[in-house]
Parts: C-alpha cells; sequence; structure tokens
C-alpha cells in the first residue's frame, strides 16, 4: 500500500524558507516519478515540481530558480526545499508517486501539509 505523509509547512513572512518533507513509502514501481502538487484557495491544483527516476527534475514556471526538489534515497524521503517565497504560494502541498510524470496529476497523493505565506 503507497503511503505518502507530508510535514514541514507552516506560517512564513514573504521572502522566506520553508522545506517540505515527504515520508514515501509502499511504492514499487521499476521507474517512478516523485511530484509536488498545491492547490491555493478557490483555485485548481497544479504542478509544481517533478523528480523523474533518472533523476532529472522538471518545474512550475512560478516556482523556477526559487524550490528545489530532491530525494534522500536511504529515507525515502522526498523534500521540496521552497526560497524567497511569495503570498501567491499560499496552498496546501501534497506529494505525489506514479509511474510517470503527469503535470494533470497522479495516481497517488498525501494528504498535504498547509504552507502560509504573508506579505
Amino acid at each position: 500500500q503507497v503511503r505518502l505523509v507530508e510535514s514541514g509547512g507552516g506560517s512564513v513572512q514573504s521572502g522566506g524558507s520553508l522545506r517540505l518533507s515527504c515520508a514515501a513509502s509502499g511504492y514499487t514501481y521499476n521507474r517512478y516519478c516523485l511530484a509536488w502538487f498545491r492547490q491555493a484557495p478557490g483555485k485548481d491544483r497544479e504542478g509544481v515540481a517533478f523528480l523523474d527516476f533518472d533523476g532529472s527534475t522538471s518545474y512550475s514556471d512560478s516556482v523556477k530558480g526559487r524550490f528545489t526538489i530532491s530525494q534522500d534515497n536511504g529515507k525515502n524521503t522526498l523534500y521540496l526545499q521552497m526560497s524567497t517565497l511569495k503570498p501567491e504560494d499560499t496552498a496546501m502541498y501534497y506529494c505525489a508517486v506514479d509511474g510517470w510524470c503527469d503535470w494533470g496529476g497522479m495516481t497517488y497523493m498525501g494528504k498535504g501539509t498547509l504552507v502560509t505565506v504573508s506579505p
């Protein structure tokens, strides 16, 4: 059973930083994609950052240069380092895993962790 548990969310002022973590277990893909999505109040969910099985990464234009996705294989943990945060980054953040990267959504997602950025 796939289990994804996010942590690290909180409140921060504009310009600040946060690091989100996702403890991932139970997936058995030979090749897989790990990702972070977010959903702001009143908006659709959007893909933020992707880490493919070959180590390649992709970011949405809105976070490129400010966010970094990484994985600690030994701890089966996915991270999202967020810097220079803006109020528009306020959202629930979800980690996800699937056999491939899909900006439209992925099969397994956690319950999310809330990030609030104040002006």
